[in-house]
């Protein structure tokens, strides 16, 4: 299970060092092998390799002729990358995948339970602020819920 959320930069190679305290959770369902891919939110999501299959799987079962699901598989399928951790607990964050989530040197690793999530600071600062202004309400069937 991945939660919790760090500040992190990405070194001048473009690589982000995953936080020492998710290294081994991360790598172990895949050998290190992981995916990433873009989130319409503006971030990157990153799974380990296992717990990506069964989304890709299910993504291209979307019928290739309705709009929406071809929005969604060409964001899916398409910013998708293979990569791994390095031996210093490393990941090359592509330029493409920098570019879309406006990633330039700072950016938040925030666990989502099968997932990370990664987010420009800044990104991830109006995100947080829309939250506890109470801008971005609650999803529904949660009305109820309480902490």
């Amino acid at each position: 299970m991945f939660q919790g959320a760090s500040q992190i930069n990405l070194d001048a190679k473009g690589r982000l060092a995953v936080p020492v305290k998710h290294r081994e959770a991360l790598a172990a369902p895949s050998a290190g092998r992981l995916v990433m891919t873009a989130h319409p939110h503006k971030c990157v999501l990153l799974y380990p390799e296992a717990n990506w299959e069964p989304i890709r799987q299910r993504v291209m079962t979307f019928p290739s002729l309705d709009a929406t699901a071809s929005v969604w598989k060409r964001m899916l399928i398409g910013f998708a990358e293979n990569t791994t951790l390095d031996n210093a607990g490393r990941i090359l964050l592509s330029p493409e995948l920098r570019t879309f989530a406006g990633i330039e040197k700072q950016l938040m690793f925030v666990g989502q339970g099968t997932h990370f999530e990664v987010w420009s600071l800044n990104a991830w600062n109006e995100q947080i602020a829309a939250l506890t202004s109470g801008a971005a309400g609650l999803p529904p069937g949660t009305e109820n819920f309480s902490l």
